[in-house]
């Protein structure tokens, strides 16, 4: 258990790295904004403000998850991960619908100056920026497995995105073709609604105890051929924070002790872990209903 409170440290410390990118990159962005008049680069700056409270929600996600267990959560706060990615799923909807009907205001507007092309150059830069943080987050989301800080990876990567579009904006107001940044802004918009939805779908099938049905099977596969056990009356498995519960109930030989029953049931947890990485493993042992039936009391 350890081990998974580690992880979520090292979690933390991936979106603390995203509040800090956003800090440092809305700031360059508002300044050079203003002064090469690029309404572009503004508004990508007042998006990564609003991208801090986005990765704000994951880190105070993950500082609630890494408290233990107490009287009214007996198996821990771990989907405090997941309520923070939803949390961040909303944002960056809103996000990506204030980007949409921005470009879409933009376009019907027109009359504006054309910034300096140097302004172009500082999305560029914020763009390549924000991708290394986002390569950062998302291996480090990976390797820990956190629902939460991929969220907030995915999260960089659209900023990542709406820099490149102002950038492209910029360039084509510099060769007459306003309507180039509009039509960059609405794609970009699209990407980061996709992107929303999807962490969206991820995080209320977690909270819905949604499991996949293939992994599902291969875990009653695992089972099914620990030495001992005759037949699965029962599995379920959910997910919970960053790992998986699982509550099975075995048939095995009716004449078998306790201490025997006992130590299949060691054994399924033993290859769980060893096999599937998961060490929560609820097992029930039952006498086998075929032996139950053949020997009526």
């Amino acid at each position: 258990m350890g081990d998974i409170y580690e992880d979520i440290r090292k979690g933390e410390r991936g979106a603390v790295i995203s509040i800090a990118a956003y800090l440092v990159l809305s700031a360059f962005k508002l300044i050079s904004g203003t002064l090469f008049a690029s309404s572009a680069l503004i508004a990508d700056g007042f998006n990564n403000l609003t991208d801090i409270v986005a990765s704000t929600a994951v880190l105070i996600g993950l500082r609630i998850s890494r408290k233990p267990p107490d009287a009214d959560h007996p198996y821990g706060h771990f989907r405090a991960e997941t309520v923070a990615a939803l949390l961040a799923s909303f944002i960056m909807a809103t996000v990506g619908i204030q980007v949409i009907v921005e470009a879409v205001r933009s376009l019907f507007e027109g009359g504006k100056a054309v910034p300096d092309i140097r302004s172009a150059a500082v999305a560029l830069v914020c763009a390549v920026a924000m991708l290394g943080v986002y390569v950062y987050n998302k291996r480090l989301a990976q390797r820990i497995n956190n629902a939460a800080l991929m969220a907030a990876a995915k999260d960089n990567f659209s900023d990542a995105l709406v820099s490149i579009g102002a950038t492209v904006g910029i360039v084509g107001a510099q060769f007459g073709l306003p309507w180039i940044d509009s039509a960059a802004a609405v794609v970009v918009g699209l990407l980061i609604m996709k992107t929303a939805w999807d962490i969206f779908r991820d995080s209320t099938y977690r909270l819905t105890d949604g499991f996949e049905e293939n992994r599902l099977l291969d875990l009653r596969s695992t089972i099914a051929r620990t030495p001992g056990v005759e037949a699965i009356k029962d599995l379920k498995a959910r997910v919970h924070g960053n790992h998986v519960l699982v509550d099975v109930v075995v048939e095995v030989d009716a004449g078998i002790t306790v201490m025997e029953g006992h130590r299949i049931s060691d054994s399924i947890e033993e290859r769980m872990g060893k096999l599937h990485n998961i060490m929560n493993v609820q097992v029930h042992v039952e006498p086998s209903a075929k032996e139950a039936r053949e020997n009526p009391s």
